[in-house]
């Protein structure tokens, strides 16, 4: 990455990023889900994005082909709530990027902000609602507010990921208020939630592929 813009190749590497750090932390998702849900989060993420990083193999020809092939991909692969949650992520970014080969701070902001858009419209939920947005709401905030302060792409980035892993770990106490974990009622409190943390992991890669030196932050 420039100081300014983030390419095509970089955006590809990205997802190749995240979609390891989902093979890697399977287990753990797993884990974590088992606790509030169906225990398939781990098991459909990771199948999905193994999908996703076969189809990029082949590249693209702008940066919205890259995040359109990836969103239906997983739209097609993932089950659960989470493939249409993820594939929605994807294909709202595309579509905020479209004919793009790089990206600069803006450029993303819209894209991240279009995506949080249409997961709370997809999922009504909302932050404090114990789901992948507690982490993603306050990540695409943490880059607005990061624009507004001047800081560096890089800076953002990081800044960014950070926001997201404390909305992750902020989700420890909450009840949950949708999907399966709300059935669990006050049982729920006490577990990180899956979603979050998966969002989470999405902020941490692009941080880590996109800005150098890389995020600090939770090692798994």
């Amino acid at each position: 990455m420039s100081n300014t813009v983030i390419t095509l190749d970089e955006v590809v590497a990205w997802i190749l990023a995240y979609a390891r750090a989902i093979s890697e932390n399977r287990a753990m998702l797993t884990e974590l889900d088992a606790a509030i849900g169906d225990g398939d989060h781990g098991a459909n993420m990771d199948r999905g994005f193994k999908a996703v990083s076969a189809k990029l193999q082949a590249g693209g020809t702008d940066i919205s082909q890259v995040l359109k092939t990836t969103g239906m991909t997983l739209l097609s692969t993932v089950g659960g709530a989470s493939g249409p949650l993820y594939s929605t992520i994807f294909l709202q970014a595309a579509q905020a990027c479209a004919g793009k080969t790089q990206l600069t701070l803006q450029d993303w902001i819209v894209m991240m902000d279009a995506a949080a858009k249409a997961v709370v419209a997809r999922g009504k939920a909302a932050a404090g609602d114990k789901t992948m947005l507690d982490a993603l709401i306050p990540a695409v905030q943490a880059l607005k507010d990061a624009a507004v302060a001047g800081l560096s792409l890089a800076d953002a980035l990081r800044a960014s990921a950070k926001a997201a892993e404390d909305g992750m770990e902020a989700t420890l106490p909450l009840i949950a208020r949708k999907g399966r974990a709300s059935y669990l009622g006050e049982r729920s409190a006490g577990h990180i939630d899956p979603g979050a943390t998966s969002t989470y992991l999405l902020f941490k890669t692009a941080a880590a592929a996109l800005a150098q030196p890389q995020v600090q932050a939770r090692k798994w």
